[in-house]
């Protein structure tokens, strides 16, 4: 994807991004305190939830800590206390003796499954609540088009020595 040259007026990348983000902000926070997790918290789920949309309900450490929101340590600490709970399991990564694949267990993907279906249900009542069909489908359109245009446009660097 090319990206484009950009509003004419950079402010209004800078108020757009700011009502997506509140947006979301919104949206999760409900989420975050609805009482649908039972099992897991919210983030906890969300780790369950990325391994079972990968490959084999697999992914290395270091590559769920890229498609999540946490440090590699809180990551590696949210492992371990999932892994305490037949959750998930870690194994050794094939021809790689210093990587480790965290993987989906059964126990676990049951306990997303359950918490999935609940969390689907409050997107369907705060997002589709607030969306009509055509809403939807141009959000969902524009997100994609921004997260695919990341990987095309430079990173932003600033001189911090002066």
């Amino acid at each position: 994807m090319v990206p484009s040259d950009g509003p004419t007026d950079p402010r209004r990348a800078v108020e757009t991004w700011e009502a997506l983000f509140r947006a979301q902000v919104a949206v999760v926070r409900r989420l975050g305190g609805d009482d649908i997790w039972h099992d897991v918290s919210f983030r906890e789920y969300d780790v369950l939830f990325t391994l079972r949309s990968r490959p084999g309900h697999a992914a290395r450490l270091r590559d769920l800590a890229a498609l999540s929101l946490l440090s590699q340590p809180s990551l590696s600490r949210m492992v371990d206390r999932l892994e305490a709970r037949g959750l998930v399991a870690r194994e050794a990564v094939p021809d790689d003796a210093r990587g480790t694949l965290v993987v989906l267990t059964e126990e676990g993907a049951r306990v997303q499954g359950e918490a999935g279906r609940r969390h689907a249900e409050a997107i369907a009542a705060y997002v589709g609540g607030a969306l009509d069909d055509a809403d939807l489908d141009a959000l969902r359109r524009l997100t994609l088009k921004l997260s695919e245009a990341q990987a095309s446009i430079p990173d932003v660097r600033r001189d911090r020595s002066g």
